[in-house]
């Protein structure tokens, strides 16, 4: 057959914010089939063996059937190259490691020109498995070769690349139950959750409260011990060496054996075990310094090392670790040997989805010194039956939570306290963490900040632990959610009007406010950009000062459509009308079905102990209030689904006498002097409507700013000369 020419990728936009599609990001492609649009799935021959080949747990895929098989039986009876490509950029995702669930293709108003979106949590991830998506597709429509593996290896590189790290995700994940939003700050783990004055940072398993100097104490393993000594927490006896003839002398003098490892390393890099030799030792000296500024040798600890999670001064998690061996056969070398016995287990690996490390012998130092103790080499055969040791604490990854002793549980919580970690992962070795270390001679031999969480959560054996989850409760007291209130107003018309009131108010009413409308970014009462700033970006940034505890934004069709909203979920939701249509051509928005499709995204996205401020007189906005999952006050100077709203006790905003009347079922509270606000707009140089000052009080209503305050706030209001 004749090859099909590519599909176009017209345009791809990543939505950032809650959008038209859904309330999370999202990557949107617009595309153009060509003449593809004349060949749906069933009448490519072949086509859908070939992509079921390639991608078989298709068959997975509900879509809009909503069972098992769903896109499977699409595929038979025939559906378009657009939706295809949707579901084959989702298997790529999910076979990367990055689950994704949602996705949708609508057609245009332009013959085989389509719009397809699929959640993105990473904008480089969604666009590299975009690009082999698409070059997958091409190849089954044109019967060509791809390789798939290679494809999904491609985009795993990229989600490892870009996505957070396990123990960062698992905290965010966790923050995310409670409802608490989150930002990125930079490519790695240092990550906001909250917003504005509410915010606390994490950076992996570090956060705000972490001291500096708790750090730096932990860093030096030997101030570390003699701290804790200092309150009664057992550690091991040791000194600090300069030399190989020093570190001898102390192993005699502390008594064989010994541990040598680097006072200020970490992951137990050049830390060797057990020593009982001179020569050995000595070998392990080398090792440490190599790995540290300085040298410390110890009294070896009988026992399994263990690791425990202290969380705001309580043990949330524990992990032990086992020893690797291998059993000689007489035939293969210890490093063939590792590959078989030990490397084997599908719970090893060399990414963070494997909880136990794959070893390799040639490339670590102390196997290989451990190794030389034994009197072998990578490269020796060991005799059959010969068992020889190759990692005397392998990975601490088998979880023992249930098993720590409580007293082991408050020496290790007052070992971080004397530290000055809020979170911090102790190690301690004993030979029975169910009993007292008194009992068994155990001793914390290290107090490490910004401990892993992975052995706590995919633990080779045992259950995973909750440690995410106690991180967020420690930050966040039950009741706290990080939010400040967010006022989101969609206009397109006087949207700087009305929230540079709104902000205004909130003011007065002794917030810390940040604005960002067309009038320029602002912080309080002070102007810091001049520049339009109804924008995405500009808004984000006022959701990471630490100086606001509360932000107006104003936002318009287009910013939903170009960038989505720059909050998850807002306060207060304002929507004045449905204006736009014929300025949205480029988004192809061209019905009232269309707008409001757009427009309540920012209804959508207000909480439920928020409201949403409607203009009733538009039919299509009093329609929108069901969307609502707050309370909804509407305004209008007249209509009659005013009345209907207060007969069923519902808040509403109207004008009387040139007055703002504040109706709440049958009580009605006059005030706010709109007509005079109105002539000083007016002799500023400035146009401006009473409905659209009636959104603005409505506003400060839904806030809850007293009806008082609102008067007074409006009559001290003074606009801006117009430029």
């Amino acid at each position: 057959m004749s090859r099909h020419d590519d599909i176009k990728l017209l345009r791809v936009n990543y939505l950032r914010g809650p959008n038209m599609w859904t309330y999370r990001p999202v990557l949107e492609v617009w595309l153009d089939l060509g003449k593809l649009e004349d060949f749906p799935s069933n009448l490519l021959p072949g086509f859908n063996d070939r992509l079921t080949h390639q991608l078989p747990a298709l068959i997975e895929h509900h879509c809009g059937v909503g069972e098992r098989g769903g896109f499977m039986q699409r595929l038979t009876e025939g559906t378009w190259m657009g939706h295809v490509l949707e579901h084959v950029v989702i298997e790529l995702l999910n076979l990367s490691g990055m689950p994704t669930g949602f996705g949708q293709t609508r057609s245009t108003s332009a013959t085989g020109v389509y719009r397809m979106v699929f959640r993105a949590r990473d904008e480089q991830v969604a666009r590299a498995a975009l690009a082999e998506g698409h070059a997958l597709l091409m190849a089954a429509i044109n019967a060509e070769a791809f390789d798939v593996s290679a494809a999904v290896a491609r985009v795993r590189d990229k989600v490892d690349d870009c996505y957070l790290g396990p123990s960062t995700a698992a905290i965010v994940a966790a923050a995310t139950d409670r409802r608490i939003p989150h930002i990125r700050l930079n490519d790695g783990n240092l990550v906001q959750l909250g917003h504005g004055a509410r915010q606390r940072r994490i950076w992996t398993a570090e956060t705000d409260m972490t001291s500096a100097i708790a750090e730096g104490i932990a860093r030096d393993k030997d101030l570390t011990k003699s701290l804790l000594k200092s309150v009664g927490v057992p550690v091991p006896e040791g000194q600090a060496v300069k030399n190989a003839d020093e570190a001898w002398e102390a192993a005699q003098d502390l008594g064989l054996p010994v541990v040598v490892k680097p006072s200020d390393g970490n992951h137990g890099r050049g830390v060797t075990l057990d020593l009982k030799r001179e020569a050995d030792v000595r070998a392990a000296f080398e090792l440490a310094e190599r790995n540290g500024s300085e040298v410390l040798v110890e009294r070896n600890i009988p026992g399994n090392e263990h690791r425990l999670l202290v969380v705001g001064g309580s043990v949330v998690a524990a992990a032990r670790g086992d020893e690797a061996w291998i059993t000689g056969d007489g035939k293969h070398t210890v490093v063939q040997l590792v590959d078989q016995q030990i490397n084997t287990d599908p719970r090893r690996g060399l990414t963070e989805d494997f909880p136990l490390n794959r070893i390799d012998v040639p490339e670590d130092a102390v196997i290989l010194l451990d190794l030389q103790r034994q009197d072998l080499t990578p490269d020796a055969v060991p005799a059959t039956g010969q068992r020889v040791l190759i990692q005397r604490n392998g990975n601490v990854a088998i979880d023992c939570t249930a098993q720590v002793h409580p007293e082991v549980a408050h020496v290790v919580s007052l070992a971080a306290r004397t530290i000055g970690l809020d979170i911090a992962g102790v190690d301690l070795v004993s030979e029975d963490i169910s009993r007292p270390l008194s009992e068994t001679g155990g001793a914390i031999v290290e107090v490490n900040a910004g401990p892993g969480l992975l052995m706590h959560l995919k633990p080779a054996e045992g259950m995973p632990q909750p440690v995410g989850q106690a991180i967020i409760d420690h930050l966040f007291a039950e009741d706290e959610n990080g939010r400040i209130p967010i006022v989101g107003v969609t206009a397109s018309a006087g949207g700087q009007h009305i929230t540079r009131l709104v902000a205004w108010l909130l003011h007065l009413n002794g917030r810390h406010v940040g604005l960002a409308c067309n009038d320029g970014l602002f912080l309080g009462t002070r102007r810091v950009e001049k520049k339009p700033s109804a924008r995405w970006d500009a808004a984000h940034r006022l959701l990471m000062n630490r100086g606001v505890d509360a932000v107006v934004v104003q936002n318009s069709a287009a910013t939903i459509l170009t960038d989505g909203l720059a909050y998850d979920r807002c306060q207060v939701g304002v929507v004045t009308d449905t204006a736009a249509l014929g300025q949205l051509d480029e988004h192809d928005i061209r019905t009232h079905d269309q707008l409001f499709k757009v427009l309540r995204t920012q209804i959508d996205v207000v909480l439920s102990d928020g409201a949403a401020v409607l203009n009733a007189a538009d039919p299509q906005l009093v329609e929108m209030a069901e969307l609502c999952d707050g309370e909804v006050v509407f305004y209008a100077l007249d209509s009659d689904a005013l009345a209907a709203h207060r007969d069923k006790g519902g808040r509403a905003v109207f004008l009387q006498g040139g007055a703002a009347v504040l109706a709440q079922g049958a009580s009605e509270t006059s005030g706010a002097n709109i007509e005079a606000l109105m002539k000083r707009f007016a002799a500023a140089g400035q146009a401006t409507d009473a409905a659209t000052l009636l959104a603005a009080v409505a506003t400060a209503w839904a806030l809850n700013i007293s009806p008082e305050l609102i008067s007074a706030g409006l009559d001290t209001f003074v606009p801006e000369l117009a430029q």
